[in-house]
């Protein structure tokens, strides 16, 4: 493909190639674009209730592309100006309602490995080279991995990572509560496509991707007993829609539930200002 991203649909999962074997799946800016486009479009299908990311070949990804016509970092002002334009149109992985799955299958660094951070659960490969080697070339981190990784793995092991650039295994990003599990390479996608597979046929869509907006939302509150109440009313509103109800009857039944909400269900306003003890 010219633009790298290959899709295709396994059912109720959708598939995202990095399909640049031949350069290390490395990214140009049109495969950025296009990546997030895809995420974008398999987010607003009901139909997809998981999304999974892997690379075509050796490597999940190796980076930006360094060559002519790869991801300049030394842009113009005119380049600035695009691409602050097309960032804050990007959408934002962690505001879509679809788990998206990494299923890093070879070395990933950098923006490689930059991109699978934002998404929800990474499947690596035990064996593979993994790093945030921006130090060691002039840059420092990017893609919002500053905030995100310390909330990942801790603040001491982030700035080890960040600040040494180092290259570590995936057993390491498995240790280090990067990735959720650490496998053989040829084991890594099969096992991604079976945690899909296991959200399309076990869970609520609407359930799972509320969970999710809120795992993010709560994730930047400071104030601890908003955070409760915000949880405790969504809950309990969750308990008067007709999924909840389902999801008993399924249970007690011993039957596969038949959910009908959407994914991209919208929840009522909450106001912050009310307490537990008004």
């Amino acid at each position: 493909m010219p633009d790298g991203i290959t899709v295709e649909r396994d059912g109720a999962t959708g598939v995202i190639w990095l399909d640049r074997p031949d350069r290390g799946n490395a990214f140009t800016s049109a495969m950025q674009i296009e990546l997030h486009r895809r995420l974008h479009d398999l987010d607003a299908d009901e139909v997809i209730r998981a999304i999974v990311v892997t690379g075509r070949g050796r490597h999940f990804s190796t980076g930006a592309d360094m060559e002519p016509g790869g991801a300049n970092f030394a842009f113009d002002d005119e380049r600035h100006q695009a691409a602050r334009t097309e960032m804050g149109a990007r959408p934002r992985p962690w505001q879509l309602r679809t788990p998206i799955i990494g299923a890093l299958n070879g070395s990933a660094v950098g923006i490689g490995l930059t991109f699978p951070v934002q998404w929800d659960i990474r499947i690596v490969n035990e064996t593979a080279k993994y790093g945030f080697v921006f130090t060691r070339r002039g840059l420092i981190p990017e893609q919002n991995s500053l905030w995100l990784l310390p909330r990942l793995v801790g603040f001491g092991r982030a700035t080890d990572l960040l600040l040494t650039g180092r290259i570590f295994s995936g057993a390491d990003a498995h240790q280090y509560g990067l990735a959720a599990e650490a496998l053989p390479g040829d084991q890594v996608l099969d096992r991604a496509l079976a945690i899909a597979a296991e959200i399309a046929t076990t869970t609520a869509p609407a359930a799972v991707g509320v969970t999710k907006q809120l795992a993010y939302e709560l994730l930047g509150e400071t104030d601890r007993e908003a955070a409760f109440y915000r949880e405790w009313e969504t809950f309990r509103w969750f308990g008067r829609q007709s999924d909840s109800g389902e999801g008993v009857a399924s249970f007690l039944e011993r039957r596969a539930p038949e959910f009908t909400l959407s994914k991209h269900i919208l929840l009522p306003d909450t106001d912050r200002g009310w307490s537990f003890d008004e």
